[in-house]
């Protein structure tokens, strides 16, 4: 999609500190962090929400997963432990409207998170 952010930065045409690229996954520094360890892990085909998910997109939402352990441990936290999140619209707090997961770890986390 043309004007978003993620699709932007997948693309090379917006900065972002990236930890992790694949064929259907990219995972970057947020740059508003909420935990020492804050990074967002999106597929690099644009879905907008998680309302969007077909049949077919579930193999892509399958790959993100099997790629965060690795993520997070090259990050550091896996053995300690971290969280991932996902909001789906507005009212959930999703802003950038390409699906996308937060993996927040470096600290203990408190429940409930918000």
């Amino acid at each position: 999609m043309a004007d978003c952010l993620f699709c932007k930065i997948r693309d090379g045409q917006i900065p972002a500190e990236l930890v992790h690229r694949d064929d259907h996954c990219l995972a970057f520094r947020d740059i508003n962090p909420a935990a020492p360890v804050h990074l967002l892990v999106i597929p690099t085909r644009h879905i907008a929400t998680l309302n969007d998910l077909d049949a077919e997109q579930s193999a892509i939402i399958g790959s993100l997963f099997a790629a965060i352990p690795g993520i997070a441990k090259a990050a550091g936290v896996a053995e300690g432990g971290y969280r991932v999140v996902a909001n789906c619209n507005a009212d959930a707090g999703q802003e950038v409207f390409h699906i996308h997961f937060h993996l927040l770890g470096g600290r203990k986390l408190t429940w409930p998170p918000g």
